[in-house]
């Protein structure tokens, strides 16, 4: 590309609608512009890089195997309903109705209609397994767009889906999809941990998430100081030490006016970790009580998948009077009119301090042995310096950006859109399924995060959208002008991607905007040309160096042959 008449303009101050670094940047560097909220555009330079991603997501997906087709993004609602999605999707879901008023629905998601596909081919255990894939845009109406292109109402998706006659099968497919992810992110460059996961409304049994380590990130990985143990915050566990103190007494004492958990334990000079606190809340329009430790976090997605629930509110005061709870002094002895459901953690406690059910009053010394409850089971979030499950070592938390997941979904929707093949037996059975999603989009907001300075984007040679820039700075010099075209037609012969800055402005704004839009390598033609010299910086380095012209082909193809 030549800048002189080409499609490329910059922003020389940050633009103040956008909440990220990377949001900024693809909006100064002319790569995106956003039309709404959660909507953008790409322009020239942005689409490039964007397929740049693609072409290596496409490589892998291929070479794993798996064969390309593509969904329609509008679907009949219908689609949906069987499987329960449009109420597990809720508002997040656009809807609109045609001409002769009927339901459709822009795609978030496309299990049903790769199951549907499926169904067009299968028959026997011998056309299976095999695993299709598309690259197409989903919708998703989000409360709250945010972060440019990590949190968004329009984005484009790889998508693929395995089909296999058993579980054995499924672990293969998941395994060998697993394994080309992970040459994706490695090729993509981007700093990335694979995590643990809930299913969420995908379904299945296993879920597992590649996040991009970044501060931006809106998931909270929880990480081990000595092992490979990585879960996100939703379903990450701990393990329990047994405090093994003998039971005491317990009495009853009186906290006036000592309402929260905090202000009860500093009245009692008690250590809030020897305490435990009452969530009142509503489930399922019922009064559950939850008690915990009284430094933890209720973890409400773990509550959810416990209870069977959507979702997990406060009760109201009407809900509460069905029980002898005092809001402020609710504890677990002698409590009625609730289910009560008590953190494990609670089985290793000794001597601690609980609500009363009395307005100011809280028991001292109480113990397993002093309550009965209904159930026992882990509904908190993990907290830094909590012991590792796996090998005993400290978790402590790191931010990411979720750039790719993977799942096991197994018979939930061959079952339910009757996907079966026979089998040897000439049986009936149900397919089994993985599911696998990338966000090109994510890709590129994550290596911005991960790859900036002051002066704008540093992006890795495999995804920018040109490896080389040719600044020629004297455009009115026939020299200059010749040897910068006739370098940057040689490097597009070898199929080196290359721009060209031919426009008629001061050396000062094509180095800034070069270095803005991150391009990896520049050769700067100016006046060391007469000695038969070029300069050549790489932009993630300070340092410049001079280069023979002959030289110049040789030592760019040796760079990113050892930088790519």
């Amino acid at each position: 590309m030549k800048l002189k008449n080409s499609y490329f303009y910059t922003l020389r101050e940050n633009v103040k609608d956008e909440d990220s670094v990377s949001g900024n940047l693809l909006v100064r560097s002319g790569m995106i512009k956003k039309v709404s909220s959660g909507i953008y555009m790409f322009l020239p330079l942005g689409l490039k890089t964007l397929d740049n991603i693609k072409k290596i997501i496409k490589e892998e997906m291929d070479a794993s195997g798996a064969q390309e087709l593509l969904m329609p993004s509008l679907l009949p609602e219908e689609v949906y309903e069987t499987c329960g999605r449009v109420d597990a999707f809720g508002s997040s879901m656009f809807h609109l109705h045609d001409r002769y008023d009927k339901p459709y629905v822009l795609g978030p998601t496309h299990e049903e209609l790769f199951t549907i596909a499926a169904k067009s081919m299968v028959k026997s255990y011998k056309d299976l397994p095999f695993t299709i894939y598309q690259d197409a845009p989903k919708y998703r109406d989000e409360a709250r767009p945010r972060f440019g292109l990590v949190r968004v109402r329009e984005f484009f998706m790889k998508d693929a889906y395995s089909f296999d006659k058993d579980e054995i099968g499924l672990d293969k497919s998941y395994k060998t999809m697993f394994d080309a992810y992970k040459r994706i992110f490695d090729r993509c460059h981007v700093n990335y941990v694979v995590v643990k996961a809930d299913t969420g409304a995908m379904g299945g049994s296993l879920s597992e998430e590649f996040q991009a380590v970044t501060d931006l990130g809106e998931d909270l990985l929880v990480l081990c100081d000595k092992c490979d143990y990585s879960s996100n915050l939703e379903v990450a566990t701990r393990k329990i030490v047994d405090q093994n103190e003998e039971a005491k007494t317990l009495e009853i004492v009186e906290t006036p006016n000592q309402e929260t958990i905090e202000e009860v334990c500093s009245y009692l000079n008690v250590d809030v970790k020897k305490s435990v606190k009452a969530l009142l809340m509503n489930v399922n329009d019922e009064l559950v009580i939850f008690f915990i430790r009284g430094d933890r976090e209720l973890n409400e997605n773990k509550v959810c998948k416990l209870l069977g629930a959507k979702e997990v509110n406060f009760a109201s005061d009407d809900l509460i009077a069905k029980s002898n709870a005092v809001p402020g002094y609710t504890g677990p002895i002698k409590l009625t009119g609730a289910k009560i459901i008590i953190d494990e953690e609670l089985k290793y406690m000794s001597n601690f301090v609980v609500g009363a059910n009395v307005k100011g009053y809280h028991y001292i010394n109480a113990n397993l042995k002093d309550f009965n409850y209904d159930i026992c089971a882990d509904i908190v979030n993990v907290k830094e310096e909590d012991i590792c499950p796996v090998c005993g070592g400290k978790l402590y938390f790191k931010k990411g950006i979720e750039v790719g997941n993977t799942f096991k979904l197994g018979t939930k929707y061959s079952e339910k859109l009757g996907l079966t093949y026979l089998d040897e037996n000439n049986e009936s059975k149900p397919a089994v399924m993985g599911c696998y999603g990338i966000g090109p989009g994510r890709i590129l907001a994550s290596i911005i995060e991960q790859n900036n300075d002051e002066k704008g984007i540093i992006f890795p040679l495999a995804i920018a959208p040109y490896k080389v820039a040719i600044a020629a700075l004297n455009t009115n010099d026939d020299n200059c002008m010749n040897y910068a075209n006739k370098l940057y037609d040689e490097l597009n012969k070898l199929g080196i991607d290359c721009m060209l800055d031919d426009r008629e402005e001061r050396p000062g704004v094509k180095f800034n905007d070069l270095e803005l839009i991150g391009i990896p390598i520049r050769i700067t033609v100016g006046k060391k040309l007469v000695d038969g010299l070029v300069e050549f910086k790489a932009r993630n380095s300070s340092e410049s160096i001079d280069l023979k012209l002959e030289e110049v082909i040789n030592y760019i193809q040796k760079y990113i042959e050892e930088n790519i």
